[in-house]
């Protein structure tokens, strides 16, 4: 018996009728399209879908720490010693809260990276919800660009940008 072939270099898996995809394992078909190999996070509720569909990618290191400023500063270092675009996952409220030292240091510094958190539910947006902070208007002032995406249609193509922003012109986070 030959051994199975290994994943396509896109990874994409297959998902039948009884597998629905989430935005969630979009999200990461989108970060392995980018090329990323390496990712940095601490989990939490409003990002765990994210993290369980890392476990299912074939090209993508998820490596887990204690508390979000260490992931972040982590992805800062791994951008810095790779010259690759450094990625770091949180989840929402005080977890995307906790990114902030890293994304000014990486704004001021020049370094190319990605900070992907969670979010409350669309419908709980603007509640004062559990977890809820206006991440977007704290961050706006030290990223170079930052989305709120509302739409999982519109995942692919924010990846892609957020990516193409962090690494063109002066480097920056997104």
């Amino acid at each position: 018996v030959s051994p199975s072939p290994a994943p396509p270099a896109t990874a994409l898996r297959p998902w039948g009728p009884s597998e629905p995809r989430k935005g969630a394992d979009i999200l990461v078909e989108a970060l392995e399209r980018c090329g990323i190999s390496d990712v940095f996070a601490y989990p939490g509720g409003a990002s765990m879908e994210i993290h369980q569909a890392l476990t299912r990618s074939p090209l993508i290191t998820n490596h887990l720490f204690r508390h979000e400023q260490g992931e972040a500063f982590a992805a800062s270092g791994y951008a810095r010693a790779s010259g690759r675009v450094g990625v770091c996952v949180a989840t929402s409220g005080p977890g995307a809260t906790n990114l902030v030292s890293a994304l000014a240091d990486a704004l001021l510094d020049s370094i190319p990276m990605v900070a992907i958190t969670g979010q409350v539910p669309r419908r709980m947006i603007g509640t004062d919800a559990f977890q809820e902070t206006p991440i977007v208007e704290v961050t706006r002032s030290i990223t170079k660009h930052n989305y709120l995406v509302l739409d999982v249609e519109d995942i692919p193509r924010v990846i892609q940008e957020a990516f193409f922003l962090a690494s063109s012109g002066r480097p920056g986070p997104v």
